[in-house]
C-alpha cells in the first residue's frame, strides 16, 4: 500500500500532535478542558505521516474538525497495513486509499464508499534520463521499465498497452524498491516515480558527472493524466452499511467538511502545513517536505467542481481501465462494474454548501504553485 520510501518515525511531536498517533477506533465521545463533548473518530492512513496527508493533519492542528464536535485520531500506515480493510473491521470510521485498489475489495464483498475524492489528478509517473530518449510511452518498448506493483502499476500497463507496446514479450519489467536507488544505478532504465515523491528523490540527489544536483531537464516525464490513463487516487472511504445510519451520515458530513478546511489551510500555507507535518512525526527533510505540499496542492488545485467531488468521467475512466488493462500476470483490478454504493457526492456536496454558504473557496480557482528549490537529501 506504500506510494513512497520507507521512512521512520522520528521528530518529536509537539502534544496537540502527539494525541494524533493513538491507535484504535472507538465509538465513544471525549469532554474537553472546555467541557465540550466530542466525538472519537479514527483515520487510517494509507502510509506514515508526509505531506500526502497534509490536509488531515493541518485540520487537526488548526482545531477544525474540533469545531465540527470530532476528537480524530489519525493513525499511520504499516508496511503491511491494507487501510481499507480498516474500516472494513471496525478499527477505523474512516481509510484513505486510491480508487483502483479498493476497487478490487469492493468486488471481493468488502462495502465501503468513495465519498470524497480528495485528489482529482494523479502523482505518478515514469521518469527517465533524457539520453535514454523516452520521451512517450510507446518508446518504453524494449527498455528496463520499473514497477512498484501492489497496485501501483495499473497507469503504467494501462499506459503502455494504449501505446501498443506489447507488456508481455515487449518490455524487460523491472521489481521496483520503494525508492529511486535501481533508477540511479542504472538498473532501471524508465522508472515509476510520483510527482511529490520520488521525482523529488531524483532532483536531490548529485549528479556524479557535474557534482551538483540533478535538474528537471537531465529528466523525461511520462505523465499519465497527459496520456488520458490517469486514475483516481487519493479518497476518503467509509463503511457503506454504516452510512445508513444516520448519526455516522451526519459524522461523515462534518470530518469531510473539516478534512476539506484543512486542505485549504494547507493550499494557502503550504510552509505552515509542512511545518505541521514534519511535527506530526514525518522525517522526510524541510526542503522535500515542502515539495511535497506543493506537488500535492497540485493534484487537488484548481478544483473542477469543488474540491472531494468525484467526477463521473474520471471515475468512469478509473472503472474502465481497471477492468481491461492486464498486468504481468494477465489480470485486471475487477472483471465487472462495481456496485452504484462504491461512491457517493451526497455528503460531499452537503460538506461543500455549508463551506460555501461560510464564504470559504472550495474551487481554488486562482491557486498559483510555490516554485520550491529542493536541497541535497531534502533537507
Amino acid at each position: 500500500m506504500r506510494h513512497s520510501k520507507k521512512i521512520m518515525l522520528g521528530i518529536g511531536a509537539v502534544a496537540a500532535a502527539t494525541a494524533l498517533f493513538l491507535s484504535g477506533c472507538s465509538s465513544t465521545s471525549t469532554t474537553t478542558s472546555g467541557g465540550t463533548t466530542l466525538k472519537k473518530v479514527t483515520l487510517q492512513l494509507q502510509w506514515l505521516p508526509q505531506a500526502q496527508f497534509a490536509g488531515y493533519y493541518a485540520a487537526a492542528a488548526q482545531g477544525f474538525y474540533k469545531k465540527e464536535g470530532l476528537d480524530v485520531t489519525i493513525k499511520p500506515a504499516g508496511t503491511t497495513t491494507v487501510p481499507i480493510q480498516s474500516v472494513a473491521k471496525g478499527q477505523a470510521d474512516y481509510a484513505i486509499s486510491w480508487v483502483p485498489k479498493v476497487l478490487g475489495s469492493i468486488e471481493q464483498g468488502v462495502k465501503v464508499t468513495d465519498v470524497a475524492q480528495i485528489f482529482e489528478r494523479s502523482g505518478t509517473t515514469q521518469i527517465s534520463f533524457k539520453n535514454k530518449g523516452i520521451t512517450d510511452p510507446a518508446a518504453l518498448a524494449g527498455k528496463k521499465v520499473g514497477s512498484w506493483g501492489y497496485g501501483n502499476q495499473w497507469e503504467l500497463f494501462a499506459g503502455m498497452q494504449k501505446a501498443g507496446v506489447d507488456t508481455t514479450k515487449g518490455i524487460k519489467l523491472v521489481q521496483q524498491a520503494f525508492d529511486m536507488k535501481g533508477f540511479l544505478a542504472g538498473d532501471i532504465d524508465a522508472a515509476q516515480a510520483m510527482t511529490y515523491n520520488e521525482y523529488a528523490q531524483v532532483l536531490e540527489t548529485t549528479n556524479p558527472a557535474t557534482g551538483k544536483l540533478y535538474t528537471a531537464d537531465d529528466l523525461n516525464v511520462i505523465n499519465w493524466n497527459d496520456q488520458g490513463t490517469a486514475m483516481l487516487q487519493d479518497a476518503i472511504w467509509a463503511d457503506s452499511t454504516k452510512l445508513n445510519d444516520k448519526a455516522y451520515a451526519d459524522q461523515t458530513v462534518k470530518f469531510i467538511k473539516a478534512s476539506i478546511e484543512g486542505w485549504i489551510y494547507a493550499r494557502d500555507n503550504p510552509q505552515k502545513a509542512a511545518a505541521i507535518v514534519t511535527a506530526a512525526g514525518s522525517t522526510l527533510g524541510t526542503s522535500h517536505q515542502l515539495w511535497m505540499t506543493n506537488e500535492i496542492n497540485k493534484l487537488i488545485w484548481p478544483s473542477t467542481e469543488g474540491i472531494g467531488v468525484v467526477r463521473q468521467s474520471l471515475w468512469d475512466q478509473t472503472v474502465s481501465i481497471a477492468k481491461a488493462t492486464k498486468d504481468e500476470t494477465g489480470k485486471t483490478i475487477i472483471s465487472s462494474d462495481p456496485p452504484a454504493s462504491a461512491y457517493s457526492n451526497k455528503y460531499v456536496d452537503q460538506a461543500l454548501k455549508e463551506l460555501k454558504a461560510a464564504g470559504v473557496d472550495v474551487m481554488g480557482a486562482g491557486f498559483t504553485p510555490q516554485t520550491v528549490t529542493l536541497n541535497a537529501g531534502g533537507k
